[in-house]
C-alpha cells in the first residue's frame, strides 16, 4: 500500500502566551522545525493579528508547516503535510510542541493519497494525546 503523504493535525494547549504572540519567534521556530524535518524552505509568511495573535505559513517542497494562535487561550493550531518519504514530520511535530512550550496536544495523522486497487485515492485517520510525563 503506498501513500502520497502524511498529514498532522495538532491542537496544542498551555502554550507559552509570549512565544504565540512574536511573529519573528514563531518564524524561527517553524524555520528550524522544518531543518530538524529534512524539509526543504521555499517560501515564508507571518502575519500578527491586533491585539494579538500569529498565522504562519511555511512552503516547503515536501509541502507545508502552518501555525495559528490564541495567546490568551495558550492555544495552537498546527498542520505539517508532507508528501515525500525522506523528511521526518514527526521530528517537526515535536519540536514545535517544545518550542512553543506546549503542556498538551492532541495529534491527528492522516495517511493521505492511498492508492486503491481501482486507482482511486482514500485517507487513513490515527489520533493521540500527549501530555508531558510526570516526574517521580
Amino acid at each position: 500500500m503506498n501513500t502520497i503523504g502524511f498529514h498532522y493535525i495538532i491542537e496544542a494547549s498551555g502554550c507559552d502566551p509570549k512565544i504565540l504572540t512574536d511573529a519573528n519567534a514563531l518564524k524561527k521556530i517553524l524555520l528550524e522545525a522544518a531543518r530538524v524535518g529534512g524539509m526543504d524552505v521555499r517560501s515564508t509568511y507571518f502575519y500578527k493579528f491586533t491585539p494579538q495573535g500569529v498565522s504562519g505559513m511555511v512552503i516547503v517542497s515536501e509541502s507545508h508547516i502552518s501555525i495559528h494562535t490564541w495567546p490568551e487561550k495558550g492555544y495552537a493550531a498546527i498542520d505539517v503535510y508532507t508528501c515525500d518519504t525522506n523528511s521526518k514530520p514527526e521530528k517537526t511535530v515535536n519540536y514545535i510542541l517544545e518550542k512553543i512550550k506546549a503542556e498538551y496536544a492532541h495529534i491527528t495523522e492522516i495517511e493521505r493519497g492511498i492508492e486503491d486497487e481501482d486507482g482511486t485515492y482514500t485517507h487513513m485517520i490515527l489520533s493521540w494525546d500527549e501530555a508531558p510525563q510526570e516526574e517521580d
